[in-house]
């Protein structure tokens, strides 16, 4: 398989779901400003709206959107028991998480905080709406471990949404409950190795295109 990827943007997710499944894979990278991948081909014949992840299946198929390549890597590789199975009422909790996750959080929440043509009025719009989807979250992981009764994709997907509070006005520490299962999750091998490794990623993407790494990304001097 190849995972199509940015670094530290939602296929972070897909890496981390496949390094906790053990599954081998090649992670092919996508530079942002040009949408072209590091060996120089045109993304946009992969996925033509140039957005990540994809995943390209061992027999070529192409699989886009963080939802579906998700579960996929889910039911390819059920050993892992990365999501209840299908049809069944745990499977649909799943998806609840999934649909939330990708509409409240990560479109809803931090796209706007991101995007550099955003006006400052809809920015805090975001801001003030992304609080009561934060607050529901926090409920919801209240005297839990995951976001259902084992580690799963979803897990995979709001460990790496709730990492952008980093570069943003958000702070965690308003939220015990999630600033908690961060750290947990960020403690869990698959996550920790994704991460280191998509850090450095990101850290090269920058100073390719001559931008400073963000201070909250920077390694801490003890």
């Amino acid at each position: 398989m190849q995972l199509y990827g940015l670094p530290l943007s939602c296929s972070l997710a897909t890496r981390i779901a496949l390094l906790e499944a053990g599954a081998p894979f090649e992670y092919v990278e996508v530079d942002g400003p040009t949408k072209r991948t590091l060996g120089g081909a045109d993304y946009r014949e992969i996925h033509p709206l140039g957005l990540v992840p994809a995943l390209r299946t061992d027999d070529g198929q192409i699989v886009i959107e963080n939802a579906a390549v998700l579960q996929y890597v889910a039911d390819l590789l059920p050993a892992a028991e990365l999501a209840p199975p299908a049809g069944s009422l745990e499977r649909v909790r799943l998806q609840q998480w999934l649909g939330f996750i990708g509409t409240e959080l990560h479109k809803g929440l931090f796209a706007p905080l991101f995007a550099p043509d955003v006006p400052e009025a809809v920015r805090a719009y975001a801001l003030a709406k992304g609080t009561s989807r934060l607050d529901y979250v926090a409920r919801h992981l209240e005297g839990r471990e995951f976001l259902l009764d084992r580690f799963s994709v979803a897990d995979a997907y709001l460990v790496t949404v709730l990492a952008w509070t980093l570069v943003t006005p958000i702070d965690l520490k308003q939220w015990p409950s999630l600033a908690a299962y961060a750290r947990r999750l960020h403690a869990r091998p698959s996550v920790a190795a994704a991460f280191h490794a998509e850090r450095k990623l990101y850290t090269e993407e920058l100073a390719r295109h001559g931008k400073p790494l963000p201070a909250a990304l920077r390694p801490r001097a003890d």
